[in-house]
């Protein structure tokens, strides 16, 4: 019976261990920060503590990050997090029902400057994901003559944008003939969203969002401007506050 009894315990260690992730299950992680801060409303700061393990060439890289979170009544929480560059935890009430949420980010070191980001809430000890704002439907084409149209929701006309500063690097490329007729029909690249800030909303009670996507031309590099998005949270939902568009090329 004591055999038996060890045998369920062993198995249940495994499970907690395995359930985690087979990254972390591998080798112990390091501990890369620890917060105190209250996130589930009951005004008592928890224990947080954001663990990781680093990739074996790139130690300032984490192949998979987990938050552990330790309180008084509760139990001890678990959040798996995309690795990345520079791991860090934002607190701030974005849902708006009194307890401070998550806000999760790692810079992914791609060329494009993205950044991993989750949104979680552990009012009263309970673990929820929170959705985050989704990206606007852009829609873009080249136009004759070195030009660029992009229509933006939120924005009530269509952008136009002349590119001939640029001509001679299009048509090397073959986007453009020399007397800037397109080559075949194109569009502008849209980033998906690179990043979230936690911003004040003017005429809001609390915080919200402003995410930024970079417009670029005919390949990354070649950027035109950044499409800015103020959302707040409300009835359920991210709900579109303002819409920017910055120029980034004269």
């Amino acid at each position: 019976m004591k055999r038996y009894s060890l045998m369920i315990v062993a198995m249940a260690l495994l499970f907690s261990f395995s359930h985690i992730s087979p990254v972390f299950a591998a080798k112990k992680p390091k501990t890369i920060l620890e917060y105190h801060h209250d996130v589930t409303g009951d005004g008592i700061p928890e224990k947080i503590t954001v663990y990781g393990n680093p990739l074996k060439d790139n130690k300032d890289y984490y192949q998979e990050v987990c938050a552990e979170i330790e309180g008084k009544g509760i139990r001890k929480i678990q959040i798996l997090y995309e690795g990345g560059f520079e791991p860090k935890l934002e607190f701030v009430d974005l849902n708006h029902d009194g307890a401070d949420d998550i806000l999760y980010s790692s810079a992914t070191g791609g060329s494009g400057g993205l950044y991993n980001f989750a949104l979680h809430t552990i009012k009263e000890g309970t673990l929820r994901e929170l959705p985050l704002p989704e990206p606007l439907p852009v829609e873009s084409s080249f136009q004759n003559n070195f030009k660029a149209f992009m229509t933006v929701p939120g924005i009530p006309n269509p952008i136009q944008l002349n590119l001939s500063n640029r001509s001679e690097d299009y048509i090397r490329l073959g986007l453009y003939q020399k007397k800037g007729m397109l080559n075949e029909p194109a569009e502008l690249m849209i980033d998906p969203i690179a990043f979230f800030q936690i911003v004040k909303i003017k005429g809001k009670a609390g915080y919200g969002l402003k995410s930024y996507r970079q417009v670029s031309g005919a390949y990354h590099a070649d950027g035109i401007g950044t499409i800015e998005v103020l959302s707040y949270f409300e009835n359920g939902e991210w709900s579109t506050m303002k819409v920017e568009w910055k120029l980034s090329i004269k």
